[in-house]
């Protein structure tokens, strides 16, 4: 709660500028609920795990990072596989695509691609922003591509087929279990780090053993570290997104044979999410998901000389 306390000026300074810009179709009350949602959410989430990490702590005080490790993985699959039934409904209402043209469209690209798709949902982002977006969510029974209404009704079918082939890419290549794996892989060494960074920066006041205690007063050591580790996992699974979302798009270009489309599509994605088509160089390297807008265009100018 301190921290959304000290950062809502920010935020708020971020949203009055989305609606200047027209990004944003929030009112004020709206955006603040929305605040206080996350916050409540947010601050839950926070208790539980400084609690939890004070009684591994407490419990395996020289290697709280090996069951902390299966925590970690544990949590982010059960997660994942809640998320659209808990979480996701909480702030946007969502309603499987109803039949017609473009979820006939989707089970094509499914079928000619031997995907098993799962559901297709519409989700009334309008409600906040007039960006356009898609994504995959969900693991097992819960899998689903989700398509913006925004998307759904700005963007000509043919670019909308694109982004729903580039979905379904990340199906295709089970990309979120894979995300698991790598997630399983790199946790136990980020939370050994993590230890080693926490003891060395908490010093007790008696100064005569550098190991965690758990207190409370260990807990601003124990989240600074793990602040560092996570920014240094995040950068270097950022350069793996990139190669998941270069890979998909490669899979949307052949599924649908349109690379004008798809061109198009990245075209106005970035119009329409008032996005930088080719950020800062360290910028997009850190902190960068996607491949940028250009390499994109990149990407679908290369596939149309090519076929």
């Amino acid at each position: 709660m301190i921290l959304v306390t000290a950062t809502l000026p920010l935020d708020a300074i971020a949203h009055a500028r989305a609606v200047e810009v027209g990004l944003s179709t929030q009112d004020w009350p709206a955006w603040l609920g929305d605040v206080g949602k996350s916050a409540g959410i947010g601050a839950m989430f926070a208790a539980a795990g400084a609690g939890g990490v004070l009684a591994l702590v407490r419990r395996f005080p020289r290697r709280a990072w090996i069951p902390g490790s299966v925590v970690v993985v544990a949590l982010s699959a059960g997660f994942v596989f809640l998320s659209p039934l808990v979480l996701e409904p909480l702030f946007n209402r969502f309603t499987p695509l109803p039949p017609g043209e473009l979820r006939s469209e989707v089970l094509a690209i499914a079928e000619r691609s031997g995907v098993e798709v799962g559901e297709v949902y519409r989700v009334d982002a309008s409600r906040r922003t007039t960006g356009a977006n898609a994504y995959v969510g969900g693991l097992g029974s819960t899998k689903r591509v989700v398509l913006y209404d925004t998307l759904i009704e700005r963007f000509p079918p043919d670019q909308v087929r694109s982004v729903v082939a580039h979905e379904l890419g990340h199906v295709e290549g089970r990309d979120l279990l894979r995300g698991l794996a790598w997630l399983a892989l790199v946790t136990p060494a980020a939370l050994f780090l993590a230890q080693v960074l926490a003891e060395r920066a908490w010093r007790p006041a008696s100064g005569a053993d550098s190991r965690l205690a758990a207190t409370p007063a260990a807990l601003p050591a124990i989240a600074l570290s793990l602040a560092l580790v996570s920014f240094a996992v995040g950068a270097a699974g950022n350069v793996l997104s990139r190669q998941v979302e270069a890979r998909a798009d490669g899979f949307a270009l052949r599924m649908t044979q349109e690379p004008g489309a798809f061109i198009g599509l990245e075209r106005g994605l970035s119009v329409s999410n008032v996005s930088e088509p080719d950020p800062p160089a360290a910028w997009h390297l850190l902190l960068g998901t996607h491949p940028t807008t250009l390499e994109r265009i990149g990407f679908g100018l290369t596939f149309a000389r090519e076929r």
